[in-house]
């Protein structure tokens, strides 16, 4: 069960397993749990999320995360203080850790606008997020209700044609004109895995 973000110093790299110094705790990030291809230096700080409490004999296990998708709502946490507050929020998260993220937003709010809640002026606030996580991407897209305008949103910029939507199966048809094929598919089909994650 994911708790929160945790801001800590890189400790040691031992095995696969990075030890983060919390300050009163020592915490690891496994293996399976990192950014691939992230490298990591002793006296490094760097922000996880707790996802894991493990109680043993021989004391109580932190298991922290920079790959978990809900990293990304704790860091937008921390720099929208309109996330922070409830009044827009983070719907869904689909993430290929240090590629491509792909995050749907809705306003509580109908005068304040869910995205630029996120993006921040002049961009700041989704850089900050971008640069915690190395540069992974991140795109925004508005959340609703209506099944086929989430698609729509989920796969823009593709301009979409049509979208039939089959309940039983949980699946969308999707149609778009041919020079919008490889938007809509994006970089070896990631678009296409993010929308159904989204889903």
């Amino acid at each position: 069960m994911c708790s929160s973000d945790l801001s800590g110093v890189v400790q040691k790299v031992s095995r696969g397993n990075v030890f983060v110094d919390l300050g009163r705790a020592v915490a690891v990030i496994p293996a399976a749990e990192k950014i691939p291809g992230e490298f990591y230096k002793t006296g490094q700080r760097i922000k996880a999320l707790l996802y894991e409490v493990v109680d043993t004999p021989r004391g109580v296990h932190l298991n922290i995360s920079r790959s978990h998708p809900r990293l990304i709502e704790a860091l937008f946490v921390i720099e929208s203080p309109e996330i922070a507050s409830g009044t827009v929020e983070i719907r869904d998260i689909a993430r290929e850790a240090g590629s491509r993220s792909k995050i749907s937003v809705i306003s509580h709010d109908e005068s304040i606008d869910p995205i630029g809640a996120c993006v921040g002026q002049r961009g700041v606030r989704v850089m900050t997020v971008k640069g915690e996580l190395a540069g992974e991407n991140i795109d925004i897209v508005p959340w609703s209700e209506d099944a086929g305008e989430y698609v729509s949103n989920a796969l823009s910029p593709a301009r979409v044609l049509n979208v039939t939507i089959d309940e039983a199966e949980h699946i969308a048809h999707v149609d778009v004109a041919d020079d919008q094929l490889s938007l809509a598919i994006g970089k070896e089909g990631r678009s296409e895995e993010h929308t159904s994650e989204l889903q």
